[in-house]
């Protein structure tokens, strides 16, 4: 984070966290407690490190962390993570086209574990398939490596395509009310108005709003080259998931707080990461690697024959109309 973008995050947050000074202390600066929370974000520090590093106590730098972290979140939250409206879902549509040729495109799904220490009392909830202690951050992105929509806090014991199906965003996309376009097509020569679609991997179910790849080893070129092709499209995700985890580096080591604080940190940094996205850009090698995140095991969901049929329409127009100079030799 730049210092200009430093100083605006703080002129927008100075006011719910500033404190007054009384006959006994003066108060702990909004600035202060402002750089302590990010300095535990970004360089994962202990309590105890930021106990020497400013000399404050444990208690104290733990209240300050809860606090400004939930400000921050409900300060940037409707402006990082908005409801898209109509003209938003064509843009990033039009995004997706350009950087990924995938058209119809509207966004990239995928699950990533946040590892943490045991809460206390919690069994085997946390438990995961890789035998240590999460909770899930499930993501949709666009093409610009910004997150149009995140679920915070599930389980670490569940999997993508469960958190999905439950989630307040599925709904809204079953029932049409997020405002996504009306179908269109993709090729001059097919009139088959085709839905704007997500991509994910093969822990999600296939629909019509949904696009996965084609299942099984012996697939024939054309299934190959459209796995190809929405492989090129959800690496958005991926690598949203490596500048998230590698510019806030609390998640490069398990979170030792409470549950409730835990999905208000990933929160935060989600809407940090937006924020800083936007303004101040990013580094190309953050994309190549997710350090502390792993990968959410997948689920079993039938395809339905609408989605399968439409994903078939997606596999024609890249073997003919859409298809790419070098995409033989990429999956042979």
């Amino acid at each position: 984070m730049s210092k200009i973008e430093f100083d605006n995050v703080y002129s927008l947050i100075n006011a719910k966290i500033s404190k007054k000074n009384t006959n006994f202390r003066e108060a702990i600066s909004a600035r202060e407690r402002l750089l302590v929370t990010l300095r535990f974000l970004t360089a994962g520090d202990s309590y105890t490190n930021l106990h020497y590093s400013y000399r404050l106590g444990i208690s104290t730098i733990a209240e300050i962390i809860r606090e400004v972290c939930h400000f921050i979140w409900v300060v940037l939250k409707d402006m990082c993570l908005p409801q898209p409206t109509k003209e938003n879902w064509l843009k990033i549509a039009k995004d997706f086209h350009l950087r990924a040729n995938f058209p119809n495109c509207i966004g990239a799904v995928d699950g990533k574990h946040v590892r943490i220490i045991k809460p206390y009392n919690s069994g085997s909830l946390c438990y995961n398939y890789k035998h240590f202690f999460s909770v899930i951050l499930l993501a949709i992105c666009d093409s610009d490596y910004k997150f149009i929509y995140i679920d915070v806090g599930s389980y670490g014991k569940d999997c993508d395509s469960t958190i999905f199906t439950n989630s307040t965003f599925y709904q809204k996309l079953m029932n049409n009310d997020l405002q996504i376009p009306e179908p269109k097509p993709i090729s001059s020569t097919n009139p088959i108005p085709v839905p704007f679609v997500i991509v994910g991997d093969e822990a999600f179910g296939q629909t019509d709003k949904i696009m996965r790849p084609f299942g099984g080893s012996n697939l024939t070129t054309k299934k190959k080259i459209f796995n190809y092709r929405l492989s090129r499209a959800r690496r958005h995700i991926e690598c949203s998931f490596g500048i998230l985890a590698n510019k806030w580096q609390i998640f490069h080591r398990p979170i030792n707080v409470n549950l409730d604080l835990v999905s208000c940190i990933i929160k935060t940094c989600c809407a940090l990461h937006n924020y800083v996205r936007e303004r101040d850009g990013y580094k190309f090698e953050d994309t190549l690697s997710i350090p502390g995140f792993e990968e959410v095991p997948n689920g079993f969901q039938r395809a339905t024959r609408r989605g399968a049929s439409y994903r078939d329409v997606f596999a024609d127009y890249f073997t003919t109309e859409g298809q790419l100079s070098w995409q033989m030799s990429s999956i042979n």
